[in-house]
């Protein structure tokens, strides 16, 4: 108790930054990055179904284009919606509900009789999975210390591949004994998840702080400390070192985004998740359909699909590792460039000559760096806002990236009967490049910076060089 009472005086980001890794909180990443896996199955699973779906309802590319598109409008409006009420009443209630609407939804689009009714029903299942990930990446950055934060955000964003890699298994045995419908089924499943995160993941101390709500943030915190002592086999924790942070924002959490302080910030992230969701749905949401056009079987493209996204898995490991070793800005280029070299040379040399080996390869390098690139997007875009804006900054962020996610796949539509699929891949390639450019210009360095720290700081006068802060 003694302890407990000479900590209360502490911030609740002091308290929370000195705790070492332990067990409870990987037992909290695992929690958050599993919801965060069942909704990646749902949102890859278009790619491996949507040539299943063209056929029964006779679509034309451009009209199949459009449904592939339909959950992203709703992962724009679920996106920017769910960053205002998380920030307005919290993180975990908001984090539930996502869950709730997008078991749903699943459900529903097994049900429907047309084409029209299914795009309904995946507008409502992207509303869901649009509140869900910018929350899953606030909820987990406010838990991290700075020392591991980059790393278990990325880490987190590594489920997207497995996930999307389950989603590939699930569509090819299912696909094989029944039909679409059964797999959107199935999917509704792990909704059900919800009671873990009900039982086991907090509201964030960092929030209750901010929102005035001392005493839960005190009760949190104490249970916190209290987890992470029997984690450890500790009676005491290290003393807390209180944290410099910026003074109360005075204005909403939508205002900040715009304010001298954040603006630049803003507008590279914007820019940065519009191209970069532009290009990589854009592509993959096609990739199944592509090569069926290209020659492959069904089944046979889905294996394909699935086996190049295996390279993703060392991509963001390989990303979670240099976030924290070399920063989140050289990282987050790196990955851009060379994803967009690759996927311009999967693009011209390998879907185009027809051949196995070649196709396999380059699929792999260009999911290396694609899923890279993902890791560094969800660890870097929470860090860049203050505890009563990262929610809205994040879901913003998030939902213009899904307008990118939106035009993607019917710009691919429309521009595949005219240019090809080479002309499709070059599309794609100069998103990416774009996008790298923006970093470059307008990025600024988190690593190893605790987030009231980066909330504190001044704008600097040019954010070009690409410069690594040394660790604290």
């Amino acid at each position: 108790m003694s302890q407990q009472r000479s900590t209360a005086a502490y911030s609740a980001a002091a308290r929370l930054e000195r705790l070492p890794i332990s067990g409870y909180h990987r037992v909290i990443f695992i929690i958050i990055a599993g919801a965060f896996f069942f909704d990646s199955i749902d949102l890859g699973m278009m790619t491996f179904v949507l040539g299943s779906i063209k056929q029964e309802f006779g679509l034309s590319t451009a009209q199949a284009g459009l449904l592939a598109s339909a959950s992203f409008l709703g992962m724009a409006a679920g996106a920017a919606l769910s960053g205002l009420l998380a920030d307005r009443f919290g993180r975990k209630p908001v984090f539930q509900v996502s869950m709730i609407i997008w078991g749903v939804a699943s459900y529903l689009c097994s049900t429907a009789a047309s084409a029209q009714e299914l795009i309904f029903y995946r507008v409502l299942l992207g509303l869901g999975m649009g509140m869900e990930f910018p929350i899953a990446q606030t909820i987990l950055s406010e838990f991290t210390p700075t020392r591991q934060r980059g790393r278990y955000i990325a880490l987190m964003d590594g489920f997207w591949p497995l996930g999307f890699i389950t989603a590939g298994l699930i569509a090819y045995y299912l696909l094989s004994v029944a039909d679409w419908r059964t797999v959107f089924v199935v999917l509704a499943i792990p909704a059900a998840f919800l009671l873990v995160v009900r039982r086991y993941v907090p509201e964030s101390p960092r929030w209750l702080e901010h929102a005035g709500r001392h005493d839960e943030a005190e009760r949190v915190l104490s249970d916190i400390e209290a987890r992470v002592s029997r984690s450890l086999g500790v009676r005491t924790l290290p003393e807390p070192v209180e944290i410099h942070a910026a003074a109360p924002e005075k204005r909403g959490a939508l205002g900040l985004l715009f304010s001298a302080q954040y603006r630049s910030r803003t507008i590279m992230v914007w820019g940065l998740w519009f191209f970069a969701l532009l290009g990589f749905y854009g592509l993959t949401t096609w990739l199944g359909a592509l090569l069926q056009q290209a020659g492959f079987a069904v089944t046979k493209s889905v294996m394909y699909t699935v086996l190049i996204s295996l390279g993703g898995i060392p991509g963001f490991l390989c990303a979670a590792w240099l976030v924290e070793k070399w920063g989140r800005k050289p990282t987050c280029i790196a990955a851009l460039l060379g994803g967009a070299l690759a996927v311009y040379a999967y693009g011209q040399t390998a879907i185009l000559a027809g051949s196995e080996t070649p196709l396999i390869v380059s699929g792999l390098i260009m999911q290396f760096f694609l899923f890279g690139m993902w890791a560094v997007l969800y660890a870097y875009t929470p860090e860049l806002y203050s505890t009563g804006a990262r929610a809205t900054g994040s879901g913003f962020a998030s939902a213009v990236g899904r307008v990118g996610s939106l035009l993607g796949p019917y710009l691919v539509g429309v521009v595949l009967p005219n240019w090809g699929q080479g002309g499709v891949f070059t599309v794609g390639a100069g998103c990416f490049f774009v996008a790298a450019l923006l970093v470059y210009v307008l990025g600024v360095e988190t690593r190893g910076i605790s987030l009231e720290e980066l909330s504190a700081r001044q704008p600097e006068p040019s954010a070009r060089a690409v410069s690594v802060p040394r660790t604290r």
